[in-house]
């Protein structure tokens, strides 16, 4: 099962040397590192919302630092001041009670799928931060509904949103996500496209600590030798970030000798 998802959007336009700074660090799996320069911004909404929102992806990534994220959660929930702010907070908060579910960690579905409904009560329907609560509205159908006829519909929704606001990384994952349903419904082609798409604006974008998992998965739809060469590639990688995201140990262990 693929866990990965992501939150915010990733890159920034401007020459902002904090936003910079924060987008170097995060994408090379330095989240606690990156919400501490926001730490001092944090009295504010946005950034309150956007160092919950790395924690939130901390968590996701290496199933630790969950007191953490909770509070700097609430601490956005209680600096939002309109719909839209309120809307987002309520995405993130969906997002961590899906992470605690799908890791094992604590059942939290129904928080999770009430925090999402909350978000898309409040998010206009052509908000920015709507393509990404599709997404994650697809995650939970998929992963804790079983139910891939509603997830693809929500990353095909969450797809179009991303390409229609600029939200690049975000396209990524929808590319991803709709790859490895077209995967498990043996549309290869499909699939490899897909696959290809993520990795190769992963690695425009610099987004190291989503490189892995895209190597890893291109690797299941292509034949040999280079199935290896992908495989061998998102290995180094991983090792390179100190075995993060955890979760992707299991799908680059070599198979286990024949008895």
């Amino acid at each position: 099962m693929a866990y990965t998802a992501m939150s915010g959007s990733g890159t920034t336009a401007s020459d902002d040397p904090l936003q910079i700074a924060v987008w170097r660090l995060r994408s090379r799996g330095c989240w606690t590192d990156a919400a501490a320069l926001l730490a001092p911004h944090a009295a504010s909404a946005a950034p309150a919302l956007q160092r919950a929102s790395l924690l939130v992806e901390r968590c996701l990534f290496t199933g630790v630092g969950w007191a953490d994220a909770e509070d700097a959660l609430r601490a956005a929930e209680a600096s939002a001041r309109d719909d839209d702010e309120r809307g987002a907070a309520a995405c993130e908060r969906g997002q961590l009670a899906y992470a605690s579910t799908v890791l094992g960690v604590r059942d939290r579905a129904d928080e999770a799928r009430a925090a999402l409904g909350r978000a898309a009560a409040l998010l206009a329907p052509d908000a920015a931060g709507r393509p990404l609560l599709d997404f994650r509205r697809g995650l939970v159908a998929e992963h804790l509904a079983d139910s891939a006829q509603a997830a693809r519909a929500a990353y095909h929704r969450a797809h179009a949103g991303a390409l229609a606001h600029g939200d690049t990384l975000l396209t990524s994952f929808t590319w991803r996500h709709l790859a490895a349903l077209a995967l498990r419904d043996g549309e290869l082609a499909e699939a490899r496209q897909g696959f290809t798409e993520s990795l190769r604006i992963r690695e425009e974008l610099g987004y190291l600590i989503g490189t892995a998992p895209a190597l890893a998965a291109l690797a299941d739809t292509e034949p040999e030798p280079e199935a290896t060469r992908l495989r061998t590639e998102a290995a180094r990688l991983f090792r390179l970030l100190g075995g993060v995201p955890t979760w992707l140990a299991d799908q680059l262990a070599p198979p286990a000798p024949a008895a």
